[in-house]
C-alpha cells in the first residue's frame, strides 16, 4: 500500500513536469510573428540576450532538479520502511569527506557561473552606449496612462509608441528615458526589451533595437493602483519610410476647420483645457494625453478601447463604462455640446 502511494506521487510530479514542458515548447514554438506578449519570441537585441540567459538558467536547474528527483525517487524506493524493523534504528554511518566537499563545491560553482552570466547581460543590456543615430523617447508614466516625448524631433503622443525598426546593417536602436509623474509603474514590451520600473524622482533608461516591423503588445507591470491592469502598451515599429511620414504628420500643427468652430469653443470653455494639450489652442494641460492628433491613435484610454467615435463618446460621457477607477472625470455635456465637440475632436488628426 504504501509502495502504490508512492508511485502514485511520482507518477503525478511526472506528468505535472511533462505538462509544464509542453506548455513551454509550445509557448518557444509560437509564431514570431504573433502581435501578443510571448516572452519566447525575442525580436530585439535585450530580450534577445534575456532569453538566452533564461533558457541557459533554466538548464542548469533543469539539470539539478533532475539529479535531486532521481536521487529522491531511489531513496525512497530503496531504504523505505519494512514492518519486519520498524522498531530498530538504522545502521550508523559516519559521512564521505569527498561526497560533501562535492555537495559544497558544486553549488558554489553553479551559483558563481550563474552571477557571472546574469552580470554580463545585465552590463550588456544597461551599460549600452547610445549609438549618434539612436532615437531618443522620454517615457512617462500616469496613472493610468502613458506620454511620449520625441525631444529631439519635437513630438508628444501618448499611450502608443512609434520607433524605427532597426536594420542590422545600419543600426538604428531607441533609447528611452524612463520618469514617472505619480507613483511606480513599470515598462513591459517582453518582445522587445526587459522589464524596468518607473520610479519618481529616479530616472531610469532602457534601449531596444526591434529587427522586424509590426505592433508588440506590453503591460504596466507593477501595480499603479485601480487602473493597473488596463495601462497598457502598444509599440508600433515602422518602417523607415513609415516612421519619418509619421513624424511628419505628428510635427504638424492641429487641424484648424472653421466647420467645427463650435466644438473648439465647447473644448476650450471647459475643463478639457485643465488636464489635456491641443498646439494652437488655450489648452496646455499636462494631466491628460495631449489630443493634437487624437484620431491618429487606434485605442483610447491607453489600450483599453478601440479609438471609434462610439466609444470616444462614451469616453467623454462616462469613463467609468470603459475604465473603472480611472482619473478621467464626466464631462456632463448637453447633447448639442457633446455632438459639436465629438465634430472637432474627429479632425484632429
Amino acid at each position: 500500500m504504501e509502495m502504490q502511494r508512492v508511485k502514485d506521487k511520482i507518477r503525478t510530479a511526472l506528468h505535472s513536469f511533462t505538462f509544464l514542458f509542453c506548455c513551454m515548447t509550445t509557448a518557444a514554438a509560437a509564431d514570431p510573428a504573433s502581435t501578443g506578449t510571448n516572452i519566447f519570441a525575442p525580436q530585439s537585441t535585450p530580450a534577445r540576450s534575456i532569453l538566452h540567459l533564461s533558457t541557459f538558467v533554466l538548464t542548469i536547474t533543469g539539470i539539478i532538479f533532475a539529479v535531486v528527483f532521481t536521487l529522491l525517487v531511489y531513496s525512497i524506493t530503496k531504504f523505505r520502511a519494512r514492518s519486519a524493523s520498524a522498531n530498530s534504528e538504522p545502521a550508523q554511518v559516519y559521512g564521505s569527506t569527498q561526497i560533501e566537499l562535492a555537495w559544497t563545491i558544486i553549488p558554489i560553482l553553479i551559483v558563481v557561473v550563474l552571477f557571472l552570466a546574469t552580470a554580463r547581460v545585465l552590463h550588456a543590456v544597461q551599460d549600452a552606449p547610445m549609438p549618434a543615430g539612436a532615437v531618443e523617447v522620454t517615457v512617462i508614466g500616469h496613472q493610468f496612462w502613458w506620454e511620449y516625448r520625441y525631444p529631439q524631433l519635437g513630438v508628444v503622443t501618448a499611450n502608443e509608441l512609434h520607433i524605427p525598426v532597426s536594420d542590422p546593417v545600419h543600426p538604428t536602436p531607441t533609447f528611452l528615458q524612463l520618469l514617472s509623474a505619480d507613483t511606480d509603474h513599470s515598462f513591459w514590451i517582453p518582445e522587445l526589451a526587459g522589464k524596468t520600473d518607473l520610479v519618481p524622482n529616479h530616472p531610469n533608461q532602457m534601449w531596444m533595437d526591434p529587427q522586424r516591423t509590426g505592433t508588440f503588445l506590453g503591460q504596466c507591470a507593477q501595480y499603479c493602483g485601480t487602473q493597473h491592469a488596463k495601462m497598457l502598451l502598444r509599440v508600433s515599429v515602422d518602417s523607415p519610410e513609415d516612421f519619418a511620414a509619421w513624424l511628419r504628420e505628428q510635427q504638424r500643427p492641429a487641424v484648424a476647420d472653421e466647420r467645427v468652430a463650435v466644438g473648439k469653443r465647447v473644448f476650450e470653455t471647459t475643463a478639457c483645457i485643465n488636464c489635456h494639450t491641443i498646439n494652437g489652442t488655450v489648452a496646455n494641460g499636462r494631466f491628460g494625453p495631449d489630443l493634437t492628433h487624437l484620431m491618429s491613435r487606434s485605442t483610447i484610454a491607453a489600450g483599453a478601447a478601440p479609438n471609434t467615435p462610439e466609444n470616444l463618446r462614451l469616453w467623454i460621457q462616462n469613463p467609468e463604462a470603459i475604465k473603472r477607477g480611472s482619473l478621467m472625470p464626466a464631462m456632463q455635456l448637453s447633447k448639442s455640446d457633446l455632438d459639436a465637440l465629438m465634430s472637432y475632436l474627429e479632425t484632429l488628426r
